[in-house]
């Protein structure tokens, strides 16, 4: 598909138009406790910035949060967490939304822009158990939970021993699935535990060596309407340049891998020494063949950078194994 400019409208630019101060914002948002946290987060921000204007929260059920007895990646993907979301915006029910940058799909519809890109939390997986402190300490057959297809191919490539198995669900969903035995551990992102005051669930938190973030992991996105450049420029103030980057980089490794939760990838960028370095990989579900690379690059061109590492990545396989699932 082909990736619209003002699509990838971000932060670290400039807001093009100069908007009065708002009088109202709309925010539409999932009605999890994660996602109503990272709303009522950007909207004591706004609050904070503009003290005359009222901001009010739409709260919303997806797809995604219905289907709940099926992977996401047999059921259409993560964009089931952000269509609702985006009809708000189009019937100007909500000016912007809020999403978790890990579930938005990889290419926008061009009538939608990401206007900003806020400051990121750590973008780790964490392991979560009652039994056990880490991976290493588990035994043969016991069984850890998870999502995510990135996250499995890891732990197969390196914990073949282990018995990995789908965990759907909101994150107290989750972790009551764990509580209750029907999981040895879980792995979740590192930032909604943190967010949510859970910080003290995590065992350890796993290197990205170990299971390397997808890409947008730890970031909060804020996407509008791309017509209404008084709203972009209205919430420009709570972008973070470095996130933005790094969030960028990623998201064009996975774009032009064709990147989503039907496909094991993972795409990790750092601000090291005034340059971004992007880690990424490809790999089959059972983790028996991974496609890896790594590249550094100017931080004021990080989708030049996220291109250049797919194109490493299809050099170590990584189409073979895209055509294959």
């Amino acid at each position: 598909m082909p990736v619209h400019p003002q699509n990838l409208l971000q932060s670290s630019r400039a807001p093009t138009v100069s908007a009065p101060t708002p009088d109202r914002i709309v925010i539409a948002t999932r009605e999890s406790r994660l996602a109503l946290w990272q709303a009522e987060h950007v909207k004591a921000r706004l609050e904070a910035l503009y003290p005359s204007c009222t901001v009010e929260l739409l709260g919303m059920t997806t797809r995604g949060d219905q289907i709940l007895d099926r992977p996401l990646a047999k059921v259409g993907g993560k964009g089931l967490f952000v269509k609702e979301l985006e009809t708000a915006l189009l019937d100007r029910a909500a000016d912007i939304a809020v999403h978790s940058m890990k579930d938005v799909p990889m290419t926008l519809a061009p009538e939608f822009a990401l206007v900003a890109i806020a400051e990121r939390e750590v973008p780790l997986d964490a392991f979560v158990s009652n039994k056990y402190e880490s991976l290493d300490d588990m035994p043969p057959g016991a069984v850890v939970g998870t999502s995510s297809l990135r996250r499995e191919s890891q732990i197969h490539a390196q914990y073949p021993m282990l018995a990995v198995t789908s965990l759907r669900g909101n994150l107290d969903t989750r972790l009551r699935k764990l509580d209750e035995g029907q999981y040895d551990a879980i792995i979740l992102a590192a930032a909604g535990l943190t967010r949510l005051g859970l910080a003290s669930r995590i065992r350890s938190t796993l290197p990205s060596e170990v299971s390397l973030p997808a890409a947008g992991q730890g970031a909060l996105g804020i996407e509008a309407l791309s017509d209404r450049p008084e709203v972009a420029a209205w919430i420009a103030p709570l972008a973070d340049p470095a996130s933005a980057a790094c969030v960028r980089a990623e998201r064009a490794t996975s774009r032009a891998l064709a990147g989503s939760c039907e496909v094991p990838l993972g795409a990790y960028a750092e601000v090291q020494g005034g340059e971004l370095w992007l880690r990424g990989f490809v790999a089959l579900p059972d983790g028996s063949r991974i496609a890896r690379a790594e590249r550094r690059g100017p931080i004021d061109q990080p989708e030049a950078l996220g291109l250049a590492l797919a194109e490493m990545l299809r050099a170590d396989g990584a189409d073979e194994i895209l055509a294959s699932l």
